[in-house]
């Protein structure tokens, strides 16, 4: 089971360790804090259908209220067809999931994200003040957000899309969340958040404005949106957020261990693709470079496809509609410096893990989540007045038993070095121990 968070770790990582403001840094922690604590649900699987999910299931959708709780579903608001219930999140995440369903259904052919006709369930106010939307391998959540950084989660329209394609990329290419093939999940993710977004407002590839989540910051940050897919790098530059860190070439293409190798800094390449494929092609997005994508996703490529597989399978796709589109869609791929390479399918850009030197010194770097700010810490033994609770919680660790499965979007990826031993753990598989080990490094 998938879960893919519209917000990055890392960018909740920023906003707890640098915002003056403590209630929102302890916002940002606590966030974090439920993430880690639904790891354990991929392992159990999903929960069985409530009463009033069974009542509805032959329904397209329906949207559900956690109440500022935590279980899943929650409780039956709107189910398809009802009218408007007078709460913005639940109207907001029935126009979302209604015009994603649409817009697989009408332009693409598609039943439901898994082709079949899944009943598609959402849940808004999940937490309190939780700043986070994601999909959780079976079902859609959204959080209200903080009120100092982040508005609700249902508000910008892209991010359920986003959050959607997700579900659909998990029943189709089912990309491997890491390196190049995690940084195309996020991209193919935010391609056709922007097809829907477009498509709702009625507006062409050249008069939309490619910003993905616009709106979802408060008017006091200084950002207009999570990404920009024309001008990657470029969507925030806020003393809480940092700077946007994606990039739009591969001669700027970022090796690294953290953030899956990079999957929200990287994906700023294929976003730019897309972006460019879009505008040369002309017309909707969403009839011309979005049917060409999908075409390039549903075509059979493997888990492990890297940018230059990918586009080599775009360009395909492309070659069926006309050789003038398939020149367009092989220009944006050549002006973001990925080289088409048919059957190209391998190249995750994760180097080894470096750490950090000295067997007295304990360190982690925590990386990952939707816009990829890291964040690390480490305690010198000894010297360190958290030594005593470090050294009695490894006592408790087997480090030859610790591993990680496969990666999951937008969750934590863990790089500890341990007396000079790397162990690299997602945050799905981290026990209570590691769990706490990090909080104490990180010092949250």
């Amino acid at each position: 089971m998938s879960r893919c968070q519209i917000v990055p770790p890392f960018l909740l990582e920023r906003i707890a360790a640098s915002h003056p403001d403590r209630g929102v840094s302890a916002t940002s922690r606590i966030t974090l804090q439920i993430d880690a604590r639904l790891r354990g649900r991929r392992e159990s699987g999903p929960a069985p259908l409530a009463g009033p999910m069974a009542a509805v299931a032959g329904d397209a959708f329906s949207v559900y209220t956690a109440a500022n709780g935590s279980d899943l579903p929650g409780s039956l608001v709107r189910a398809a067809g009802a009218p408007a219930s007078g709460d913005p999140a639940v109207d907001e995440a029935y126009s979302g999931v209604e015009g994603s369903l649409a817009l697989f259904s009408e332009v693409y052919a598609r039943s439901s994200y898994d082709g079949k006709g899944a009943h598609v369930v959402a849940t808004v106010h999940y937490e309190k003040d939780y700043d986070n939307a994601f999909w959780d391998g079976s079902q859609l959540v959204f959080g209200d957000g903080d009120g100092k950084v982040f508005r609700r989660f249902t508000t910008p329209v892209d991010v359920l899309g986003h959050e959607f394609t997700h579900a659909v990329t998990q029943y189709t290419a089912n990309l491997t969340y890491q390196g190049q093939s995690g940084a195309l999940n996020e991209s193919i993710s935010d391609a056709f958040g922007s097809c829907l977004k477009q498509r709702l407002a009625g507006r062409s590839a050249a008069e939309a404005d490619w910003l993905i989540g616009e709106g979802i910051f408060e008017p006091s940050i200084q950002g207009k949106a999570l990404r920009s897919m024309s001008a990657p790098g470029t969507a925030y530059d806020d003393p809480t957020l940092g700077k946007d860190p994606q990039v739009a070439s591969m001669d700027d293409y970022v090796d690294t261990v953290e953030d899956n190798g990079g999957v929200h800094t990287n994906s700023g390449i294929p976003n730019k693709a897309f972006y460019l494929a879009a505008t040369g092609l002309g017309g909707d997005s969403w009839d011309g470079a979005g049917r060409v994508w999908y075409a390039a996703l549903t075509s059979g490529i493997r888990p492990d496809t890297d940018f230059a597989g990918f586009a080599a399978a775009t360009i395909t796709a492309a070659q069926a509609v006309s050789a003038q589109a398939a020149e367009a869609v092989g220009s944006a791929w050549e002006q973001v410096k990925v080289t088409p390479a048919s059957g190209s399918s391998g190249g995750t850009g994760v180097p080894a893990p470096t750490g950090t030197a000295g067997t007295s010194v304990v360190s982690v770097t925590r990386s990952g989540g939707v816009t990829g700010v890291s964040r690390s810490g480490h305690v010198r033994l000894g010297e360190d007045p958290r030594s005593e609770r470090v050294e009695a919680l490894l006592a408790q660790v087997d480090l030859a038993s610790v591993g990680s499965r496969d990666p999951q979007p937008d969750r934590f990826v863990y790089h500890f070095n341990i007396r000079g031993e790397e162990v690299v753990i997602d945050e799905h598989d981290l026990s209570p121990n590691l769990h706490e080990l990090s909080r104490l490094l990180l010092e949250e």
